[in-house]
């Protein structure tokens, strides 16, 4: 059983009771009618080849409250897009599947980078950029969810509990995220126990309580992919294209929202999906890769609200995370033991090594350049800068269905 604890100026809203799913989605139904939701999907082509994917399509293939699932498919050959339409066949009710490689797509993007609005790399974040605009052009829902492709122990109710806080006119939060404990007969979520958590405890030692700092301590877990927001929240959202995706989105959500307005949610006692491989000796892959960006937005979204990070400031950051990361491997070793979980401590402390090596190069990136690549621009933006890119988006993602569903003999309507 969760405690029911706050900390921090972001309510918690833990599972304290199994109440039914049908009592849950009972009342969504009702408050759907007045606030409809889409949920968005991103995945890869890959995700189609594994059983967590199939898991999620039987768990939704339940849900009748959606007013429209949407798959952001990335990084995928017209072959894979009609595989996913023929593979979210047993889903009832509208379902949208965006190609985001599909050459009216394509040309889509080209044309706002002719207009002088940057779009980002290929990957996760565009491919949710590209959806958010998709249900924002489309103009019929009040509220948008997201979650990942790969949650191996997926079940409708984790859904029904995002939604709810973000609907529900007696609760009311314009942002909603997920949180839940990652662990099998061990403990997960390495990135976030021994590099963020660490890193944000290092940063308060050294800078004392920037609010900036504690709105993130705050989260249970600030990198869940797992969020639902206010529509008119998600068009004022800019998303970077890697790894950083959750960690801006929280910056983001805060820049339009005073903290009261924000919560996280358990969605679940367990969670478990993908696991990264640590990559340890490339830093371009894996969870060394994940551990980079992480950093890197968070300094450059600390510095962009007015956190002062000096040189000096940094140098020490090293050697205070290093400490708080030693601390953050005996208390998961602690947990791990006095539940009977499998624990190799020895892979943990090669884990921090690597994460130590990622904010070493971090830091030198930032200093170098604090700025970076930049994120793409908010819907908002976008629609200033071309006032009928949300049809030109419509239309788009509806050509690449019709192109190729018409040479698989498909249907490219939506129902």
């Amino acid at each position: 059983m969760s405690d029911f604890h706050q900390s921090g100026p972001v309510t918690a809203l833990p599972r304290l009771v199994a109440r039914p799913v049908e009592e849950l989605e009972e009342r969504i139904r009702a408050l759907t009618r007045r606030f409809p939701v889409a949920l968005v999907i991103p995945m890869l082509p890959s995700e189609m080849d594994r059983p967590a994917l199939a898991g999620i399509l039987r768990e939704l293939s339940r849900v009748d409250y959606l007013d429209t699932l949407v798959i952001s498919l990335n990084k995928a050959t017209d072959a894979d897009f009609a595989r996913a339409h023929e593979y979210f066949v047993p889903y009832p009710g509208r379902k949208v599947v965006v190609w985001n490689e599909s050459p009216a797509v394509q040309e889509f993007l080209r044309q706002m980078e002719a207009a002088g609005l940057y779009v980002g790399e290929p990957g996760k974040g565009r491919a949710c950029w590209v959806a958010m605009g998709y249900v924002l052009a489309e103009e019929r829902v009040e509220y948008l969810a997201f979650q990942d492709a790969d949650v191996v122990n997926y079940s409708r109710e984790m859904l029904a509990r995002l939604v709810l806080p973000a609907i529900d006119p007696t609760v009311d939060f314009d942002f909603v995220k997920g949180y839940y404990a990652r662990v099998s007969d061990r403990l997960h979520g390495r990135v976030t126990r021994l590099l963020l958590t660490p890193l944000l405890m290092a940063f308060t030692r050294l800078m004392g309580m920037d609010p900036y700092i504690r709105y993130l301590s705050s989260f249970r877990y600030a990198l869940s992919g797992e969020f639902a927001t206010k529509i008119d929240l998600a068009e004022r959202m800019r998303l970077p294209c890697d790894w950083g995706l959750e960690i801006v989105i929280l910056f983001e959500a805060l820049r339009h929202r005073a903290p009261v307005r924000i919560c996280q949610v358990e969605l679940a006692e367990r969670y478990d999906h993908k696991h990264q491989d640590l990559s340890p000796d490339d830093a371009s892959k894996g969870l060394h890769r994940m551990a980079r960006d992480v950093v890197k937005h968070l300094l450059r979204t600390l510095a962009a609200a007015g956190v002062s990070l000096p040189d000096g400031l940094l140098r020490s950051l090293l050697a205070a995370y290093q400490r708080e990361a030693e601390d953050a491997v005996s208390d998961s070793y602690s947990v791990a033991t006095i539940n009977g979980l499998f624990y190799d401590r020895h892979e943990e402390e090669r884990t921090v090594h690597v994460f130590s090596q990622a904010l070493r190069s971090s830091i030198e990136e930032f200093l170098v350049d604090p700025l970076g690549v930049p994120l793409v621009p908010n819907w908002t933006r976008v629609w200033a800068g071309v006032p009928d890119a949300g049809a030109r988006l419509v239309a788009a993602v509806q050509q690449g269905n019709a192109a190729v569903l018409a040479q698989n003999g498909g249907d490219a309507s939506a129902p």
